[in-house]
């Protein structure tokens, strides 16, 4: 009889039980999106293939169960995940933010372009959405921003760890300002360093000290048996700021009320879709045929850098979703040569000036197109890019492109000075005496750790090219 009613009480507790609530189902629910990555291309001159990811009935589903917030700065809030960090130095960043409206306002506008595709990137792989306003940190969202330490992007990725990473850098393109590449880069290294230290603070903090200053830094507190959280920890000054600045713009975006502006939303969807491109193609005339201005074109495609585009960068060009379809439909009817540039070899007794007069375009012009300080000395033999003048029957660039000066990155740092490291020097009052970073003394000399020894030689650049933030 026990046995029976226990069977009884059992049912009617399953078949009394209040329906879930939608967050309650979806919480118990298995996750049935689609795949957030996925973006549309185009094949060769077609159509782009706008098609439904993933299932239907799946996807119809999930948003039954789990709704998507309309605006992306409250998928942005829900998805807030690192602790909370309350120190003095936050809120001096959060009153430098808030007594310095027009460059909050700046990165903000900056990241409407972007924002939604590094958040599903986030949401991808399951990581605090922290991450996806970290380059407001590194970058103010700023696509072409360098540093003294010759990091460069809205990731700020070095040279090095971006090759390791895979990014591509060339003369005519760098994947460090790819958008698209350089976050996939950025969320590799990210999860690399969750899976090294099994904390997202100290993955933060690896991620602007780099991994091997913050394994000194546990190994040394433990060795005088003190805690290793983040919090316990020694580090540079930059670090330091580094989480607590990352929290003053959490706050600021918890609580948009703080702004003197309004925050605007942004559309929890896509803004852009990616297209291939033909062979080779200026990027006047990409913008062109996406009807769109030049400066609009290149703020999604800031990883070509130069006025045409190669096919030994990315294939594949960013637009806005709206403008897809009219850049396919203008390529087929475009009956115009796609380039309009050569390379032309300097010769003997020429000089730059001369050259630019020739192809009827400023020396300024002709030195930013190349990439060419104005302390470097171009000699004779140097190759250049210059526009295709009246009398060229077809651009040469298929013949030249791959030689060996247009396969270098650029050099955005031609002055350099070798030192000679003295008795009672330290890379701090080195860097201090030449106005750089000793994160830039250390990657410019391939150097692990702060000894010095007397006599070593050390290269020092000046006069970088920084982009205006």
């Amino acid at each position: 009889m026990k046995k029976l009613l226990a069977i009884l009480a059992c049912a009617c507790t399953v078949l009394c039980a209040p329906p879930l609530q939608a967050d309650e189902a979806a919480a118990a629910s298995v996750d049935s999106r689609p795949d957030p990555n996925w973006l549309p291309t185009q094949g060769n001159h077609g159509d782009p293939g706008i098609a439904a990811p993933g299932d239907t009935h799946s996807e119809a589903a999930a948003s039954v169960l789990t709704p998507a917030p309309e605006s992306l700065w409250n998928r942005i809030r829900q998805g807030f995940a690192l602790p909370e960090i309350d120190s003095p130095l936050v809120a001096r960043h959060e009153a430098w933010f808030l007594n310095h409206p027009d460059y909050f306002q700046r990165m903000i506008e900056r990241s409407r372009l972007y924002l939604y595709f590094i958040v599903e990137e986030v949401d991808k792989r399951n990581m605090p959405m922290e991450v996806a306003l970290l380059p407001m940190i590194e970058s103010a969202y700023n696509p072409i921003a360098y540093s003294r330490a010759r990091a460069v992007g809205i990731w700020q990725f070095m040279p090095s760890t971006g090759k390791r990473y895979g990014l591509q850098q060339n003369w005519w393109y760098d994947g460090r300002r790819d958008v698209l590449a350089a976050t996939r880069a950025a969320m590799d290294y990210l999860e690399k360093l969750h899976e090294e230290f099994d904390d997202w603070q100290l993955a933060l903090a690896a991620y602007n000290w780099g991994e091997n200053g913050v394994s000194r830094a546990i190994a040394n507190n433990r060795a005088r048996r003190k805690p290793t959280a983040y919090e316990n920890l020694r580090m540079p000054r930059e670090t330091r700021n580094y989480l607590p600045k990352l929290q003053a713009v959490r706050n600021i975006i918890t609580n948009p009320a703080l702004l003197s502006f309004p925050l605007e939303d942004i559309p929890n969807q896509p803004y852009f879709t990616a297209v291939s491109t033909p062979e080779h193609i200026d990027m006047q005339v990409a913008a062109q045929l996406a009807e769109m201005s030049v400066d609009d074109f290149r703020s999604l495609n800031p990883g070509h850098t130069r006025p045409v585009i190669m096919s030994n960068g990315s294939r594949t060009l960013l637009l806005p979703i709206d403008k897809a379809g009219i850049f396919s439909a203008n390529l087929k009817g475009y009956d115009q040569p796609l380039v309009s540039w050569q390379t032309y070899t300097l010769k003997k007794n020429e000089s730059p000036d001369s050259v630019a007069a020739k192809f009827g375009i400023t020396l300024a012009r002709l030195r930013e197109i190349n990439g060419i300080n104005r302390h470097i000395a171009v000699r004779p033999g140097r190759s250049l890019l210059v526009p295709m003048n009246e009398d060229a029957n077809a651009s040469n660039l298929d013949e030249t492109w791959n030689s060996t000066e247009f396969q270098a990155p650029e050099d955005l740092y031609g002055s350099r000075e070798v030192y000679r490291v003295k008795n009672g020097d330290s890379l701090y009052s080195i860097a201090l005496r030449h106005r750089v970073t000793v994160a830039a003394l250390k990657e410019w000399n391939h150097l692990s750790s702060n000894r010095l020894r007397i006599g070593q030689r050390l290269a020092i650049y000046s006069n970088p090219r920084i982009a205006r933030r």
